[in-house]
């Protein structure tokens, strides 16, 4: 493909590159179609026009006479030389007349003979009585073929000399006889042999333009009217060298050239003689150079990606080398005529160079993947994506924002206890698989691990990337509602297993914090810090005082009540806080399977809530005690019972405001 692609640039040059000059004193006097029918000329112009008459006698080949008319009016016009690019092999009753005006204008004439390859290699001379034998060796008679393509089928080279033992494909002798080319001949009688290459070779020459020689038509040449007003009675022919041949397409003389897929055969030896007179020779480029071209290019190709190290620029390195190569390769054809290889040449450097390119990028993806799955091993992976996908933004973010963000701590309950009692190693790979499933819902709801505090974890929702506050606490409320999935998946698993089962406090929080690379010279991480998480981390902690598994801040309940039914729990101040917050818990997200009694019954629990807020404590005992008969292990509603009965008896002071104080984190 690369050599077949080669030759198809190279026919792009002859195509687009320079041209051999058109030489306006060649002339091509074609048998067109209208001069087979001759339909454009009256009865009454042929009448005593001999040459004519000729035409009209019979169908093609006419008489041979008429070519002696031709010839005897060119020269009478002061034609140089006259070339006919036909073979008269057949006798006719015209040969001696034009065997006559052969002899006459013997200096100034060449016919055409054929080489015969298609069977058994037979010379198709001129009959004896135009040329007398052997008219091989005549220097009237050059042979008319050319040799094409094996490949393609495409002319693109003129043999000047050939031998029967060269057409035979085998060792020549001291005894072959040399046959000369049509254009040979003619370049003789032109005085310009020295222009001729002496040897049998193909050689490679500059085409002329498609247009650069248009057939004159046969039949123009005998009509009085054309041949003074046209013609100027026959001076335009003066110094002319004139080719007679076939120009219509029912003769088939015509050739695939990479200029043109028809080009007529008698331009095709115009072309030739031009090229020769005006040395366009094409010389290719030589096999150890394109050897030595094509790794050079492979060096540049593997050398350019790793010398630079930016693809962007190697690729356009890679391009600006190849477009310069490409004008390099033009000009040297349009200059000197040498075809610098370019097709193999320019695909070693973009294969190696793209290869490599394509190598390193494998390299540095696996490289970049090996770095991520070794840090998610440490940090979250939302907060390694944007490390590695957004370096510039996460630069920015180790010097410290503030930002509202979402936070939610998960802690094992009474794990100090278990560790006491608990075998280290399966303690170590029990909570090893707790961290695992709790941290892999972390991650699926879009959350950042920030930390693992012992057998605590902490995450964080809108600090790396977010999604807008409301859609961050949503996750988070997602993210706790899965953990507290899992965790019963894993108890019952670890149930069946005959291992201890776990139990989980959640705290949720929403609000501004401080989000920066925090901690020391040494050693520093990625948190955030600030009054919202602290809370977070409190509401927590209250999981156990209030029986729950879910605590949520009231910033966070405002923010996802639309997607979730929630639960009042309680106002508590928290260690560190002077005001206290409304805390809730997560009943479950709002879906058509959830239990409709159930939150039926939950109106019941919040009606009794508002009750025992306003100090109806009589109202609040009755709405808490009607819950628990459907509910009756219910904790919230079984302390907020305790308290109204308590406060029946015994109300609280005038200063109380249903806030409980906790002392303890």
């Amino acid at each position: 493909m690369p050599w077949r692609g080669e030759q198809s640039f190279e026919d792009l040059l002859r195509k687009e590159g320079r041209k051999t000059p058109t030489r306006h004193d060649f002339l091509f006097i074609g048998i067109d179609q209208q001069s087979l029918q001759l339909d454009a000329v009256g009865p009454e112009e042929i009448a005593g026009n001999r040459a004519l008459e000729l035409m009209t006698e019979r169908p093609f080949p006419w008489s041979r006479e008429l070519w002696a008319l031709l010839l005897d009016r060119l020269f009478r016009s002061g034609a140089r030389l006259v070339m006919f690019d036909m073979i008269f092999n057949n006798p006719n009753d015209g040969d001696p007349i034009f065997g006559a005006a052969l002899a006459r204008h013997h200096d100034r004439v060449v016919l055409g003979m054929n080489i015969d390859t298609q069977n058994n290699t037979q010379i198709v001379l001129p009959n004896a009585q135009l040329v007398s034998p052997p008219a091989q060796t005549d220097d009237r008679v050059g042979f008319v073929n050319y040799w094409n393509d094996e490949v393609d089928g495409k002319l693109r080279t003129a043999r000047f000399f050939t031998s029967l033992s060269q057409l035979a494909d085998v060792a020549p002798t001291s005894g072959d006889e040399i046959y000369a080319s049509l254009a040979t001949r003619a370049l003789t009688k032109l005085g310009r042999a020295a222009d001729i290459p002496q040897d049998q070779h193909d050689h490679l020459f500059r085409f002329s333009a498609n247009d650069a020689y248009p057939a004159v038509p046969l039949w123009r040449m005998f009509l009085p009217s054309f041949w003074h007003a046209n013609y100027a009675d026959g001076a335009v022919f003066k110094d002319k060298i004139v080719i007679v041949g076939a120009s219509s397409q029912i003769q088939h003389d015509f050739i695939v050239t990479p200029m043109n897929p028809a080009a007529p055969g008698p331009a095709i030896h115009l072309q030739v003689i031009a090229a020769a007179e005006a040395h366009e020779f094409l010389r290719q480029t030589p096999t150890r150079v394109i050897l030595g071209l094509v790794v050079a290019a492979g060096v540049i190709g593997w050398g350019v990606i790793p010398f630079l190290r930016r693809p962007i620029l190697s690729l356009f390195s890679l391009i600006a080398i190849s477009a310069i190569y490409l004008g390099l390769a033009r000009l040297s054809y349009d200059r000197s005529g040498f075809l610098l290889a370019t097709v193999p040449v320019l695909s070693t450097l973009l294969l190696c160079g793209v290869s490599t390119l394509g190598i390193d990028y494998a390299i540095e993806r696996m490289e970049k993947l090996r770095t991520r799955r070794t840090l998610e091993r440490y940090v979250s992976k939302n907060l390694v994506k944007e490390i590695l996908e957004n370096p510039g933004g996460y630069l920015n973010s180790l010097k410290g924002s503030r930002m509202p963000a979402t936070i939610l701590f998960s802690d094992v309950v009474g794990f100090t206890t278990l560790s006491e009692k608990a075998d280290p190693e399966e303690l170590v790979r029990h909570l090893n698989e707790y961290l695992s499933a709790m941290t892999k819902v972390v991650f699926q709801n879009g959350g950042t691990l920030d930390k693992f505090i012992g057998d605590a974890i902490m995450a964080v929702w809108g600090n790396v990337k977010s999604q807008g506050k409301a859609k961050d606490a949503k996750a988070a409320a997602h993210a706790a509602l899965a953990m507290r999935r899992e965790l019963l998946r894993l108890n019952n698993k670890w149930k069946t297993e005959g291992r201890m089962t776990l139990g989980m406090g959640v705290g949720i929080n929403q609000g501004d914090v401080l989000a920066g690379n925090i901690g020391s010279q040494d050693r520093a991480d990625l948190t955030v810090i600030g009054d919202a998480v602290n809370l977070a981390s409190r509401l927590e902690g209250l999981t156990r005082s209030y029986g729950v598994d879910i605590l949520v801040g009231a910033r966070a309940a405002n923010l996802i009540r639309d997607e979730f039914h929630l639960r009042s729990v309680a106002r508590a101040q928290v260690k560190g806080k002077s005001e206290p917050v409304d805390v809730f818990s997560i009943v479950d997200a709002r879906n058509p399977n959830l239990d409709h009694e159930l939150l039926i019954w939950l109106e019941t629990y919040e009606e009794g809530i508002r009750k025992f807020r306003d100090r109806e404590f009589t109202h609040a005992k009755i709405l808490f005690s009607r819950f628990l008969e459907f509910y009756p292990d219910d904790s919230l509603a079984k302390m907020y019972l305790e308290r109204s009965l308590e406060y029946e008896q015994a109300p609280p002071d005038e200063e109380w405001n249903a806030v409980e104080v906790f002392e303890k984190k």
